[in-house]
């Protein structure tokens, strides 16, 4: 059975692959704009107004329509790159930092996802500036993580 498993991946490989990297821009997109979002809704919308409702939808629609469906396919299609003899070898550190990267990366996920609830109860406490910051981390994430599957090191 587990070779029957192996093969299929291994026949499926590039398809696989492209449906990952398909995944990942679509979660990245997500990831560098909904920070975004939170500094505009931080610093020029009032609670309670219209804007406020508006921003509140985006925001929602960005989260669950786009980047939780996105999140949940990089994790499925990378989970089966894993697993795909050949494909990782887990004695180079370059396949530790991508691991270790993605984690952070859907630990941020998470966090943006407990922002976007605060502003939805109207107790958001972070400014456009914190919010700036963190719009970093993605960034940071992603050079990591393709210097890291690019070059192998």
């Amino acid at each position: 059975m587990l070779g029957m498993i192996t093969d299929f991946l291994a026949d499926w490989y590039l398809v696989t692959k492209s449906l990952h990297v398909v995944s990942v821009i679509s979660w990245m997109a997500g990831m560098f704009y909904l920070p975004r979002l939170f500094v505009y809704h931080a610093e020029q919308v009032q609670l309670g107004s219209r804007t406020d409702t508006m921003f509140q939808t985006m925001e929602r629609r960005l989260l669950r329509g786009i980047m939780n469906p996105a999140m949940v396919a990089t994790w499925t299609f990378g989970l089966a790159l894993v697993f795909t003899p050949g494909v990782v070898d887990w004695t180079a550190p370059w396949s530790w930092v991508k691991a270790a990267s993605v984690l952070v990366m859907s630990w941020f996920h998470h966090w943006l996802a407990r922002r976007r609830k605060d502003f939805v109860t109207g107790t958001n406490t972070r400014s456009g500036r914190t919010y700036r910051l963190m719009n970093e981390v993605p960034t940071v994430l992603m050079v990591l993580i393709v210097f890291a599957v690019i070059t192998r090191f």
